[in-house]
C-alpha cells in the first residue's frame, strides 16, 4: 500500500469514528449537528440532533424555534430514524414550517429523555442562532410526549407554547405551568399510552383554570401525530403565542 493511500485511508476511518460538528445550516435541509451538554447524572454527554433553517428570510426579530422529541422507537445514533415521523419528516416539504427554526435531538438507545440535556441544548440554540426567545415551541410524540410535559412543569417560562402528543405527565404539577399554551392530543384507542394520561392533566388543567386546548380523536390508537403535523392549523396556533 503506498503511503497516500494508508493516510487517505487513516482520514476516512477519521470521519468514521469523530462525532457529528455543528454545521452551518442550509436553507432548506436538515443539517447534522451535536452538542455536549450536562445530562441528569451531573455529568456531561454529547447529544446529536438536526437543524432545520427555512429557506424564507429571517425575521427582523428573529426566528421562531421549534423543539421537536421523538418517541422511544426513535432512539440510537443513527438520525436518520428521526425522518420517519413529526417535523423532521416534513421539512423542506411542507410550507408552514417555513416559519420555523427547528431542532430535533435524538435521545441514546435504551434511554428516557434527560430534560436536562435538552434544555441546555435549546439554550445553547438561542445563544448560537438567530432565534426569538420569546417564540419557543416544544412538541413530542409519546415517549416525546411525557418529555414535553416534563420541559413544562421544570420550565414553565421557557416556552411561549407546547403541544405534546400522546404522553403524559403528573397532574399534580399543573400550577406550574398553567399560564402556558398547551394544545395536547390522543387517541382514545391508544394501545401504548393510556389516553386517561391526557385526559387526567387536561382535567387538573382546567381545575386551575390553565390554558389548555384538548383534541381527542376516537377510535385512532398510537400514532395521532401524522394527522396533527399534517394539519396546518397547529402551525398558525403556535404562531399566535409569544412567551409573557
Amino acid at each position: 500500500m503506498s503511503r497516500r493511500c494508508f493516510f487517505s485511508l487513516l482520514g476516512c476511518f477519521a470521519l468514521m469514528s469523530s462525532p457529528l460538528h455543528a454545521e452551518t445550516p442550509s436553507p432548506g435541509k436538515l443539517t447534522k449537528a451535536s452538542a455536549e451538554v450536562p445530562n441528569d447524572t451531573k455529568g456531561k454527554s454529547t447529544l446529536n440532533y438536526w437543524t432545520y433553517l427555512p429557506k424564507s428570510a429571517k425575521p427582523a426579530t428573529g426566528w421562531p424555534l421549534l423543539v421537536f422529541l421523538h418517541g422511544a422507537g426513535e432512539r440510537g445514533d443513527n438520525l436518520e430514524l428521526l425522518k420517519k415521523h413529526g417535523p423532521p419528516r416534513l421539512a423542506g416539504q411542507k410550507p408552514e414550517l417555513e416559519s420555523f427554526f427547528m431542532i430535533a435531538p435524538q435521545c441514546p438507545a435504551g434511554r428516557w429523555w434527560d430534560t436536562v440535556a435538552v434544555k441546555d441544548l435549546i439554550d445553547q440554540t438561542l445563544k448560537n442562532q438567530p432565534i426569538d426567545p420569546d417564540r419557543v415551541y416544544i412538541t413530542g410524540i409519546s415517549m416525546g410526549g411525557f418529555a414535553t410535559w416534563s420541559l413544562l412543569k421544570d420550565h414553565p417560562k421557557l416556552m411561549a407554547a407546547a403541544m405534546p402528543i400522546c404522553g403524559g405527565g403528573d397532574p399534580a404539577s399543573v400550577e406550574n405551568f398553567k399560564k402556558v399554551p398547551i394544545w395536547t392530543f390522543h387517541g382514545d384507542k391508544d394501545e401504548a399510552v393510556p389516553f386517561q394520561r391526557t385526559v387526567d392533566l387536561v382535567e387538573a388543567l382546567k381545575k386551575v383554570n390553565g390554558d389548555i386546548t384538548f383534541t381527542p380523536y376516537p377510535g385512532v390508537t398510537h400514532d395521532c401525530w401524522t394527522r396533527t403535523y399534517d394539519n396546518p392549523e397547529v402551525y398558525s396556533w403556535l404562531l399566535k403565542h409569544k412567551r409573557n
